[in-house]
């Protein structure tokens, strides 16, 4: 039970008027009319006005020593989460040489009339390589041919699927990896290839990634699955790299015959390949929503422990190794670099000793601090990191500001180049960008507080490992950990990401919890687990549900609306994030009764009456409605219910 917060006031407005009104005949007995209309009554009001301004933020001083409280037990706000993107740049044509974006490039969004651009800077280098083949190999399912040199010669018609067996593919070699690159391939094609549908021809892109095939993003085809001469643009993943086949080390891209989508026809003959090049037209690289900030001098130390400085940009983003608080002491100002080892950013000042030159850096807050003086159980003052001396001058070398939920933008709206760079035309973003979360707010700190002061900062039983892993990363939204599925086996850590999106956009793509994300919560979790505790971090499996549903509109209610409404409703009700009985997300082990859709159904707006429910079980990964569930959908260890494709009919 939490303690009550004393109410020092509880005055209001009226009653601070009746209280003046009282006093009047004592201390200006001549004053009678006490009517609204008399000016001294306005004036009476208007002051008591201003004292119940003032009372209400006497009574926030509670709140203010609980957050002092937190901040000395060491509980500090969350700084926001940038939002990540993948920034395509385009080339203004072919290149025969390497074109470089170098890290740090900046593209916005269009400034609008009410709002600033929205910044992202891109992580890495990006390296447009002009691609050069020097390999193609023809696997049949048992063996590979080599017909580079038919390829080359232009001599003879290559056949790209033989057999026709799925899995057959068609490999081509590159001297230099294509890591992120755009390239697009020239095709000739014989008329051999025939049967397919060409708006849905049966054939996957791969890249090798060093250790696994990796799907490449086809852009554009207009050789229609090599049923024609044509064109395709291919980006490559992130990682390419160089693999032995055949006895032929190259970096490989592969295209593999697969399944036909259903109720699509196959190949009946082979295409062939004529003749083949290709050519780069850009690339892409990883971005976060970030602004760089320069050096700043944040003043003058005074010598005394426990300082705190602050910076002029906020929220302040996780620091790189070229980003610190430098001390300069006084006669070394002007001087050139300061002596001494450098300060380095710590968590804590908790293992820190007089002589160690450390700080702490809030990123929420952009606060600044060096080591307390505290005085321990034996009495004894202990200094924990060093004190800059009188005089020295406090500053950053720079940082980076920015993150939370703004950086969310929709495709293609990352079209701003902030500097020119030579042989690039034009820059977006293909996909929306993600991941972005506000700082965190005092009332959740106030909520998260008990919490850690209960359970510690030790990962001991499941209810603690799903605590810390959602300490670990703002951008978790859920965490569930599981009892191994048999004995030696490693527990399972279920993690739900956080995603600012309408839930009737959201798809299985977007819950896989990033190589990055994984990283980070390893990475907080390793000096906390037991040394017995073995964890694997997976994405909980999902089950597609979709409800087809007749319903009943209210009079006056327009059909469309009440429609809307109720598949949002169903939306926001059946969803790993925001779903289930609470808003909290769906919870694990929970079933869907056909009851709960009827509820949901008739608490939508507009709907006065539900005729019918039916409600089924989807593969979202296929992307397809299986089997209709009777009165119950039984949900399995570790698996979280998710909309798809619902379906309702409105009756006026």
């Amino acid at each position: 039970m939490s303690l009550p917060a004393p109410n020092l006031d509880d005055r209001r407005f009226q009653d601070i008027v009746d209280d003046a009104k009282r006093r009047i005949h004592r201390i200006c007995p001549d004053w009678t009319d006490h009517n609204v209309s008399d000016p001294g009554i306005a004036l009476v009001e208007l002051f008591a006005w201003m004292t119940e301004m003032t009372l209400y933020r006497l009574n926030q001083v509670p709140d203010r020593l609980y957050i002092k409280f937190l901040e000395l037990v060491g509980v500090e706000l969350f700084s926001a989460v940038p939002a990540r993107a993948e920034l395509l740049f385009t080339l203004t044509g072919p290149r025969d040489t390497p074109v470089r974006v170098p890290a740090g490039t900046q593209v916005s969004t269009e400034r609008g009339d009410d709002e600033a651009p929205v910044v992202f800077m891109t992580d890495e280098d990006l390296r447009v390589v002009p691609p050069r083949l020097t390999a193609c190999l023809v696997h049949d399912g048992t063996r590979y041919s080599d017909h580079w040199d038919d390829l080359r010669r232009n001599a003879t018609s290559i056949p790209i699927f033989p057999l026709l067996d799925i899995g057959t593919a068609v490999y081509f070699g590159l001297a230099d990896s294509a890591a992120g690159n755009l390239i697009r391939l020239d095709v000739t094609t014989g008329p051999e290839g025939a049967g397919i549908d060409p708006r849905h021809p049966p054939r996957a892109w791969d890249a090798w990634d060093g250790t696994q095939w990796q799907p490449v993003r086809i852009l554009a085809d207009t050789s229609a699955g090599f049923n024609s001469t044509g064109q395709v643009t291919l980006l490559l993943p992130q990682r390419h790299e160089a693999l032995a086949l055949a006895a032929q080390r190259a970096h490989w891209i592969r295209c593999r015959l697969t399944t036909p989508e259903q109720d699509q026809p196959g190949y009946t003959n082979s295409p062939v390949l004529e003749s083949l090049t290709a050519v780069a037209l850009g690339g892409v690289a990883r971005a976060h929503h970030a602004e760089p900030a320069p050096a700043e001098r944040l003043g003058t130390s005074d010598g005394r422990p426990g300082q705190t400085f602050q910076v002029g940009r906020v929220p302040v983003l996780p620091r790189r190794p070229h980003e610190s608080v430098r001390v300069v002491p006084p006669r070394y100002e002007g001087a050139g670099e300061p002596e001494g080892q450098p300060w380095t950013e710590v968590a804590d000042f908790a293992e820190a000793t007089e002589a160690d030159h450390v700080y702490t850096w809030s990123g929420a807050t952009g606060e600044i601090r060096f080591g307390p003086r505290v005085l321990d159980r034996q009495g004894l003052v202990r200094q924990h990191g060093a004190v800059p001396p009188i005089g020295a001058q406090i500053s950053v070398t720079g940082y980076r500001y920015g993150g939370g939920r703004r950086g969310n933008v929709a495709a293609h709206r990352l079209t701003v180049l902030h500097t020119s760079i030579p042989f690039v035309a034009a820059v977006t973003n293909l996909d929306p960008s993600g991941g972005g979360v506000d700082p965190e707010t005092v009332e959740n700190a106030k909520v998260r507080g008990p919490m850690l002061l209960r359970g510690g900062r030790r990962a001991v039983t499941a209810e603690d490992v799903e605590r810390l892993t959602l300490d670990a990363a703002q951008s978790v939204a859920r965490a569930r950990c599981l009892p191994p599925d048999s004995p030696g086996e490693p527990a399972r850590l279920l993690v739900v990401p956080y995603l600012d999106k309408r839930p009737e956009d959201l798809t299985l793509d977007d819950l896989a919890v990033t190589d990055e994300l994984e990283e980070q919560i390893k990475a907080y979790l390793e000096p906390r687990r037991l040394l017995s505790m073995r964890l694997r971090i997976e994405t909980p499996r999902y089950q597609g549900v979709k409800v087809a549903a007749e319903v009943r509109a209210g009079p006056g209610v327009r059909v469309e609306t009440v429609r809307e409404q109720a598949e949002r409703a169903l939306y926001q009700y059946i969803n790993p994030l925001v779903g289930g009985p609470t808003g909290q997300g769906w919870p694990f082990g929970a079933d869907l009764r056909l009851g709960d859709v009827y509820g949901v159904l008739h608490s939508s707006f507009g709907v006065q009456g539900v005729e019918a429910v039916h409600f089924f079980s989807a593969d979202l990964r296929r992307g397809r409605t299986l089997d209709q569930v009777d009165q119950r959908l039984r949900l399995q260890p570790g698996t979280l219910f998710m909309s798809y494709e619902h379906r309702v009919v409105v009756q006026q």
